[in-house]
């Protein structure tokens, strides 16, 4: 059985800390670097929910995609739920690694998962990373469909391809408007308008949008704009993650257990259809 060290070395080098943003926290949370690890579980958020799954599925790595601390903090006492989760994870003797911003512009990445979960075709970054001579990296994709179709039925393909949500998938502009090429982004994407814009796309599919940026959007051009649940979008990439350290552990004749989790941690849990009109 590989050591925490082993394991954390073969992370960075898929995702390396140093390509995360400044402003980001990844890396290592809680964890003794020579403990064995047999299991590890990959999740969206660290949230109790999942410490408590990591718990009774006996792991003793949790990966998620969002820090546990992402703006710091003095104290990890367990009367903050934060806190309970980072106490919980060390009597249990689980690590807590994050992988964030590294894996969103990964080479695949979160946006692939997310164009790979809607049988997109990846063309190239939405935003290239200047330092890969490939072009590779970058945040977004800008991916082409086999064929043309509607924007209801590619947000009907959204909603029934990506993990069910109170949300659902929101869409501004004509729905009968034809798509044949869309730009996808896992997470929070309305600070990308411009680049979308200038990629030419039918369509931007992405998370968190809200109602000034959407609404100069579409004003500013026919973009029509699909709006997904934030956690929806970046779930797929736990599967690809799960994939890539199974490939690794393969590779090594580690013979770890490696797992998805499946509960919904979406903070929206319920959503009421509008059926009145303004008077």
């Amino acid at each position: 059985m590989p050591r925490l060290s082993e394991v954390i070395a073969a992370l960075d080098n898929l995702w390396p800390a140093e390509r995360a943003e400044s402003w980001d926290a990844v890396g290592t949370v809680a964890g003794d670097p020579d403990q064995e690890v047999t299991r590890v579980l990959f999740a969206v958020d660290p949230v109790q929910q999942i410490v408590d799954e990591a718990v009774k599925l006996g792991a003793d790595l949790l990966v998620t995609h969002h820090p546990l601390y992402l703006r710091g903090t003095t104290t990890v006492a367990a009367s903050h739920f934060k806190g309970r989760a980072v106490h919980t994870l060390i009597k249990n003797d689980i690590a807590l690694h994050v992988v964030h911003t590294n894996a969103d512009t990964a080479d695949p990445g979160v946006s692939d998962a997310l164009a790979g979960a809607l049988d997109l075709r990846v063309v190239r970054p939405l935003v290239p990373d200047p330092t890969d001579p490939e072009g590779r990296r970058g945040l977004g994709r800008v991916c082409e469909l086999d064929h043309p179709v509607t924007v209801r039925e590619l947000a009907e393909r959204a909603a029934a391809r990506l993990p069910a949500t109170a949300q659902g998938i929101r869409v501004a502009g004509d729905p009968e408007a034809l798509v044949r090429t869309i730009a996808v982004s896992g997470g929070s994407g309305d600070s990308l308008f411009d680049v979308v814009r200038a990629a030419g796309v039918d369509a931007f599919l992405t998370a968190d949008l809200r109602h000034h940026p959407a609404s100069e959007a579409v004003a500013h051009s026919p973009l029509a704009l699909l709006d997904a649940a934030h956690w929806a979008t970046e779930w797929p990439w736990c599967e690809l993650a799960a994939a890539q350290l199974d490939e690794i552990s393969d590779r090594h004749g580690w013979d770890l257990r490696v797992h998805v989790s499946k509960t919904v941690t979406d903070p929206w849990t319920s959503h009421s259809p509008s059926l009145g009109a303004p008077n």
